[in-house]
């Protein structure tokens, strides 16, 4: 039997000629040519001020954090539904995260909820667009000036997306973007900021930079470089700037091809949800998104449990997604509740993601679907 994995990793077939071309030039290290074409694709794309790359988007969101300036006690409000290193950057400076629960249709933090959840201690909203669909962007940011909060997109799976024809991550304050290989776009790891408020490019570079203002140094700013703030350091080598150029070069054709395979699982699996046996994926009309994953909603655990092991046998590995941040032992230790979790600790328990990359067959789609359908 043929086994359909959930991910593969695409190649576009450039990625090892540029990675020798890096070679060959003898810089190794960060911030050198690929790098330098990374950051002005990944500008032109998201309409920002400044991007910068980072080893992963982990690092980015940790860059927001230090960024956002925060002290331990203040609050910063996100969905719980949601990886980890969300919560973690913030948690890492000494910050509450603020649960709130998600919408029944996107999964998205639901921004109804939101302002409840502001204290005075409350300094950021972080917004998670969920499978590359974009959040209510406009109701958050009118939230945000209102209230004089930072918004941090994390926009892990959202590059390509946009949000009323606005590209996601050129909303927030900051908004950070994942590379990592089970991502659309990819550089084994990676990850991206993008800085959308002028006032965080230079901080943030010193940041990056382990706290130096090496950046300044490099430009003919200074006559030397020296430690002047906190920092560490966030940037990722030139070979995987390399790979990743290789992929942002072809990044329309890639989203193309997984809409594709998304629209076609939304077509085939159309009867099965007007049947009554599951919900497929809700798109707003205000969001165009990028193919990131196709997912479906079950009765509850045991119905999902069972497809699992159903399409395992069938040689098919299709998975579930995030145990809920505020039920984990971190989320209860670090973080508080805002609310009711009804749709979070509902959902969180019936979505199953089906295999999902640009290489997948209409043949393989038509022999998932019609595993999920026999099951």
């Amino acid at each position: 039997m043929n086994k359909i994995p959930f991910n593969k990793p695409y190649m576009t077939g450039k990625e090892l000629w540029y990675i020798s071309q890096a070679h060959h030039a003898g810089q190794l290290a960060g911030d050198g040519n690929y790098t330098k074409k990374c950051h002005q694709w990944l500008e032109n794309h998201t309409h920002s001020h400044k991007a910068l790359l980072t080893h992963s988007c982990t690092a980015a969101l940790e860059m927001s954090a230090i960024l956002a300036d925060l002290e331990p006690g203040d609050e910063v409000i996100m969905p719980s539904y949601t990886f980890v290193s969300t919560a973690n950057a913030f948690v890492l400076r000494g910050a509450i995260p603020v649960f709130v629960d998600i919408r029944p249709d996107t999964l998205n933090l639901d921004e109804n909820l939101v302002e409840t959840a502001i204290t005075h201690r409350t300094r950021a909203i972080v917004p998670v667009h969920y499978a590359g669909v974009g959040c209510e962007m406009d109701t958050l940011q009118q939230i945000a000036t209102k209230h004089q909060l930072l918004l941090i997109e994390d926009a892990a799976q959202g590059l390509m997306s946009s949000y009323k024809g606005k590209p996601l991550g050129s909303f927030g304050d900051l908004a950070c973007f994942s590379f990592h290989e089970t991502k659309n776009i990819i550089a084994g790891e990676g990850g991206a900021l993008i800085i959308n408020n002028p006032q965080f490019t230079e901080s943030a570079e010193i940041i990056r930079e382990k706290g130096t203002n090496r950046s300044q140094f490099f430009r003919g700013q200074v006559d030397k470089y020296t430690w002047i703030e906190k920092g560490s350091s966030y940037l990722p080598g030139e070979l995987i700037a390399a790979f990743l150029y290789a992929q942002l070069e072809e990044a329309q054709q890639i989203i193309t091809n997984r809409l594709k395979v998304w629209d076609y699982y939304h077509q085939l699996l159309e009867p099965v949800e007007k049947s009554g046996k599951l919900r497929r994926p809700i798109i707003p009309p205000d969001c165009q998104h990028n193919g990131h994953m196709y997912y479906i909603l079950l009765e509850d655990l045991q119905t999902r449990t069972q497809l699992i092991n159903y399409l395992k046998e069938q040689g098919i590995n299709a998975v579930f997604h995030y145990v809920p941040l505020h039920s984990s032992p971190a989320g209860k230790h670090y973080g508080r509740v805002n609310g009711k979790m009804d749709h979070t600790n509902l959902l969180s328990d019936c979505l199953l993601r089906l295999p999902m990359f640009p290489e997948l067959t209409t043949s393989q789609i038509e022999i998932i679907v019609g595993a999920v359908k026999s099951f």
